[in-house]
């Protein structure tokens, strides 16, 4: 999902959506919420150029072998014990590495949550024949990304959403990765420090400015380090996805099925490129290009975002209550006025004393980009930002980092700077380079690329490296997979999903023509109909189909 970075995570969680079966209850991490690289970028093997080509010099994800090693055994060996928790879930914990070379140097305790297939109590093995016979399917997990965003907390607040079909033929399953949630958690500061941490200016004008940005970038990576310990160094992808094999053996399943949202594609494609004889019917959308490096992917995010603005702006335009201007350009140009105002002075809000700074209204204005329901909202909040009050976007900033009534963070940031720094080594490794990068940034989306590269300064003073690097995703010989890719999708650009679709040996890909962050479960019978028929059915949508809004 994402840009290396402060706070581009690309969850649905960061938009605060709950719609349909896609949607979180928590924010991504920063500014660019699913707009972070995550992981290496996907990339495919035809030559789509800018517009969904795989990244030059990425090596290819090469798969695990398949005979486990004996000392995984104890791991694979495990019972689940399910118990009853909220409102008709059932809930688990079990055990994993810390380190999958050196199993012996201690465990995490993951957690997972699942709503038992409607048409029968949860087993383990599905029933045979289940697919012809429309019994038991087995578990399908679900993750709506981040990373850091919680997948327990998802599915409690989204199984029933889900279409009753795939509802009854499945356990939906949700595993907080390593480091997310009830997983192990990774913690940095206190929520006054991510008070500060959130307002501190993301286009520095001068030396003092950037010095704030560095202190800050500083104070959190050193949080980390002394918070999380030795866990830092073990909280990438593709340790992640390992822990979703152990899950899915521990399940009863041969194959593991899936839906992931926005990094949870990257995830799942990682988890198809070590497993491709254990993947099942998997569901990818929002797709991450994993064969990116982290400046490109920062870059490209950028544009991302500045195409939803564009599509916000010409509709803001329309309106009477659009309060920046009757064309799309002065729409923009007051944006950039506003933006320019706040940074000179902050404005002041309705909560407790606070006040909006000018990374806080850009943060506030991202937030709406990931969903058009969202755009009247903006509108209102832009109005008042103009009339001096910056609680609208204020609200709209904290609804992205997941900031509760009392002060108090949630995890996801954390979890989501970690997880980027891991995956990638950092885009800039000082603020001249970031310098330098910024009239490229500032091409791709003048109205948001200036914050988003100095967003991804934080991993430059990472405490641990980072172990993953850039690459592609065959899964040769793996199951159809289905990737999803939104036209003018803000945090990851439809360009990502073409190439995630054409990287992948199998991969197919499906085109939803329209705004807003990921396509399935938001009300498009065209989307919902074709994935819930390859979920059911394994029948996969034809190469290139196309959904309109």
């Amino acid at each position: 999902m994402n840009a290396t970075g402060r706070a581009l995570a690309m969850a649905l969680a960061a938009a605060g959506l709950l719609t349909g079966g896609c949607s979180a209850t928590s924010a991504p991490a920063g500014p660019g919420n699913a707009a972070t690289t995550a992981g290496p970028g996907a990339a495919s093997s035809d030559a789509m150029g800018p517009g969904g080509s795989a990244a030059p010099g990425a090596t290819p994800l090469q798969p695990l072998p398949a005979t486990m090693p004996p000392a995984l055994g104890p791991y694979y060996g495990q019972k689940l014990a399910w118990q009853a928790c909220d409102d008709g879930f059932e809930c688990t914990t079990f055990r994993v590495p810390l380190d999958y070379d050196h199993p012996a140097d201690g465990d995490l305790t993951l957690s997972a949550v699942r709503a038992p297939a409607s048409g029968g109590p949860a087993s383990g093995a599905p029933a045979s024949g289940a697919s012809s016979a429309g019994g038991r399917l087995g578990s399908l997990l679900l993750n709506p990304g981040g990373p850091g965003a919680s997948a327990v907390e998802y599915v409690e607040a989204t199984a029933r959403t889900y279409d009753g079909g795939v509802r009854a033929r499945y356990d939906l399953v949700g595993l907080d990765p390593r480091g997310v949630g009830r997983s192990s958690p990774v913690t940095c500061l206190s929520g006054d420090r991510m008070d500060a941490y959130t307002s501190v200016g993301l286009t520095p004008a001068d030396q003092r400015e950037i010095d704030a940005l560095v202190s800050a970038d500083k104070e959190f990576a050193e949080g980390c380090r002394q918070r999380a310990g030795a866990a830092l160094g073990h909280l990438g992808t593709v340790e992640a996805a390992r822990d979703m094999d152990v899950l899915r053996a521990l399940l009863g399943d041969e194959k593991l099925n899936y839906v992931g949202k926005s990094y949870g594609t990257f995830l799942g494609a990682t988890y198809a490129g070590l497993f491709p004889a254990r993947t099942g019917r998997l569901v990818l959308d929002g797709a991450m290009d994993p064969s990116l490096d982290s400046v490109t992917g920062n870059r490209t995010q950028a544009g991302g975002f500045e195409t939803a603005w564009a599509a916000f702006a010409e509709d803001c335009a329309r309106r009477d209550d659009c309060p920046l201007g009757r064309t799309e350009q002065q729409v923009g140009d007051q944006l950039t006025a506003l933006f320019a105002a706040v940074h000179a002075q902050p404005l002041p809000t309705t909560d407790n004393g606070r006040r909006l700074a000018d990374a806080q209204a850009t943060t506030g204005v991202v937030q709406a980009m990931y969903a058009d329901f969202l755009w009247p909202k903006l509108r209102t909040a832009l109005a008042e930002a103009k009339a001096g009050d910056g609680t609208g976007l204020l609200k709209l900033s904290d609804s992205y980092y997941g900031r509760e009534a009392n002060g108090s963070y949630p995890n996801l940031m954390f979890a989501n700077t970690a997880v980027n720094c891991l995956d990638l080594p950092a885009p800039f490794g000082s603020p001249e380079d970031v310098q330098r990068a910024v009239p490229d940034f500032e091409r791709t989306s003048p109205h948001f690329g200036r914050d988003l590269a100095w967003m991804a300064l934080t991993c430059a003073y990472w405490p641990v490296k980072a172990t993953g690097a850039a690459h592609t995703i065959r899964a040769a010989g793996a199951a159809p997979i289905v990737v999803i890719g939104t036209t003018r999708d803000p945090a990851t650009p439809y360009a990502w999903a073409r190439s995630l679709a054409a990287q992948l040996e199998s991969g197919r890909l499906l085109t939803y023509d329209g705004d807003g962050h990921t396509a399935y479960g938001r009300h498009n019978a065209c989307v919902d109909g074709a994935v819930n028929r390859f979920l059911l059915t394994g029948e996969a949508p034809e190469q290139g189909m196309r959904c309109g809004q």
